[in-house]
């Protein structure tokens, strides 16, 4: 019994000590905004900005499908490939840097890397 219990203990004190981090990788502040993974890139410009820099990191291919009125329907070729873009924002610094990683035109991915400049 008391193995059970420190066993939910240390579990639970393990979500509280990184369960927080891997929620700060799926928004970004951008002044009183918040850019969300599965936003646009047109929604990430408006709210953010243009970006510092924009590269290049190839393509992704996956399945296309169709949402159909009645449920996920094949459509269109088997495999698609859309281009994968890493948007990086420099917010000073005093900041962390922030890349986005959008495939095709949703961001897929937001990541921090060192101080800005």
């Amino acid at each position: 019994m008391w193995v059970r219990f420190v066993a939910l203990l240390v579990v639970g004190a393990a979500l509280v000590a990184f369960g927080p981090a891997s929620f700060a990788e799926d928004t970004m502040r951008c002044g009183s905004k918040l850019v969300r993974t599965g936003d646009s890139k047109d929604k990430v410009r408006t709210l953010c900005g243009d970006p510092t820099s924009v590269s290049f990191a190839g393509v992704a291919s996956g399945p296309r499908y169709y949402t159909g009125p009645y449920d996920y329907s094949y459509f269109g070729p088997g495999w698609v490939e859309v281009p994968v873009e890493i948007w990086t924002y420099n917010q000073g610094p005093s900041k962390l840097l922030r890349k986005l990683r959008f495939v095709g035109d949703d961001l897929e991915e937001i990541r921090t890397d060192g101080y800005g400049y």
